[in-house]
């Protein structure tokens, strides 16, 4: 059995691509770019192939991504060894320890490849030579992690200072001197004049048992805590359901502050692939295909007299007139204009969204669910307007509303609706009413999606004035936002 396994970690929100990027559509599922085919995440499972002789993966996800992840794995064409979901956010170092265990059931000399799902890597084959490399080191009983070389002073990043070379490796691994949090610009330009300082990639390859014995040493609770939820977890349509309280008992804390900065066991490995973590707007514009003013343009838009922006539309035309550095990026529900160089900030308008609890933190009027998504198209005083999306074999929770009445006009496919008692096909121009308090269903039987619009009119048209019943996805009441 391969004894290297990829552990994608696919828990992060992206708040710093706002508004593209939403705490239930995060960046790491996202297309950014026209023609662009497979998402970060897509990318991510597929980068360590098991004919180059890798495992299966290993992804772990919260509960709210989960069919956003399965959607992206059914497209990928690939089967992981396990979809390990998070019942809490605890960061990397208890999520790594569960993969780690996890491993070790399959192979006592399991490697661990662990890899973050929002990150671009532009020469998969030096990836996967790196990554092989790196494990013979791991082999070793060492905790690898690769040091990307700087080409600006960058203080989005964490750095690491190389130290001597380890024996045994021809100059191509190095023990790590010491780490350095996200300096201040001064602190930058000093680490690159210096030469040997590296950019932390969080990219690690680790020699699983080693991990351990390093979690047992250094952060106890995180190894008794994974244990004790990978033990208890329980099997929910192919997801591996971590035990909530067993895992909640863990310190929330990154594997670099619990594990990497205190062990004598670390090692760092050049790496050079084209590596970009995506972590704000000017990190994507990087990486964006430009035009002869460094401008990119995603959507309709006229520019005059404008240059080294990133300019996205998703609806309405976007003019501008002697501006340059910039970031537009518009959406149907919200609009961000920044400054090139002030993305990192982006965070703080998220963060203010989520104070005054507005939705557009969370979500965008596109809704995704496991049966397709439903997008809102109108809002007024009593009722509202939506599109619903019901991918083939799609089928939504048998269901009742209290406060509303719905009205459904099917504009594309054949949709199977129960209403109380009575089931029936309903056809591309055809109707049907929804009373409140009547119990009813809708599922796609076809082979092509079903769209339809549904009116809502009603005193109260929250997507929590729900009650479910026989729900073939197994959603908690709460999972309606």
């Amino acid at each position: 059995m391969n004894a290297i396994f990829p552990v994608i970690l696919s828990g992060g929100s992206g708040t710093r691509l706002w508004p593209l990027s939403r705490a239930m559509y995060p960046k790491q599922f996202i297309r950014f770019f026209a023609g662009q085919d497979t998402s970060f995440l897509g990318a991510a499972m597929t980068r360590l192939t098991a004919e180059a002789g890798f495992s299966a993966p290993i992804l772990l996800c919260n509960n709210d991504h989960r069919f956003l992840v399965r959607e992206e794995i059914e497209r990928a064409g690939i089967k992981p060894r396990a979809i390990i979901l998070e019942p809490v956010g605890r960061n990397t170092a208890p999520a790594i320890a569960v993969a780690a265990l996890a491993a070790l059931r399959e192979n006592p000399a399991a490697i661990l490849a662990v890899m973050p799902s929002d990150h671009v890597v532009k020469d998969d084959v030096k990836f996967m030579e790196g990554v092989k490399r790196a494990a013979k080191v791991a082999a070793t009983g060492k905790l690898v992690l690769f040091g990307i070389k700087p080409t600006e002073a960058h203080t989005g990043y964490g750095y690491i200072k190389q130290g001597a070379p380890i024996e045994g490796f021809n100059g191509g691994a190095f023990k790590v001197e010491r780490f350095s949090e996200k300096p201040d610009l001064p602190t930058a330009e000093r680490y690159l004049a210096d030469g040997g300082y590296y950019w932390n990639s969080g990219i690690f390859v680790l020699n699983a048992r080693t991990y351990l014995e390093e979690v047992a040493r250094l952060e106890p609770a995180i190894l008794e805590a994974a244990r004790s939820a990978l033990a208890k977890a329980t099997d929910d349509l192919g997801f591996l359901r971590l035990d909530k309280a067993a895992f909640a008992a863990s310190p929330n804390i990154s594997i670099d502050y619990a594990v990497m900065e205190k062990t004598i066991t670390a090692a760092m490995l050049p790496l050079d692939v084209g590596w970009n973590d995506v972590g704000s707007w000017s990190s994507l514009w990087d990486i964006a295909p430009r035009d002869d003013k460094g401008n990119y343009i995603h959507g309709e838009a006229v520019l005059e007299d404008t240059n080294g922006c990133y300019v996205h539309s998703e609806k309405s035309i976007i003019s501008t007139i002697g501006v340059r550095d910039l970031v537009i990026v518009d959406t149907p529900d919200a609009l961000l204009v920044a400054d090139k160089s002030r993305t990192q900030d982006v965070s703080k308008i998220v963060a203010r969204l989520k104070q005054s609890n507005r939705k557009e933190q969370e979500q965008h009027l596109r809704n995704y669910r496991p049966w397709g998504y439903f997008e809102t198209l109108n809002v007024g005083p009593r009722f509202q307007v939506k599109l619903l999306h019901v991918k083939p074999g799609g089928k939504l929770s048998m269901q009742m509303h209290h406060h509303r009445s719905e009205h459904w006009i099917v504009v594309q496919g054949t949709a199977k609706i129960v209403i109380g008692d009575i089931e029936k096909l309903v056809r591309e121009n055809e109707s049907v009413y929804i009373f409140a308090t009547q119990w009813h269903r809708l599922e796609n039987p076809g082979k092509v999606p079903v769209e339809i619009i549904e009116v809502q009119i009603g005193s109260y048209l929250g997507e929590d004035d729900i009650l479910r019943t026989d729900d073939i996805y197994h959603r908690a009441p709460e999972e309606t936002k």
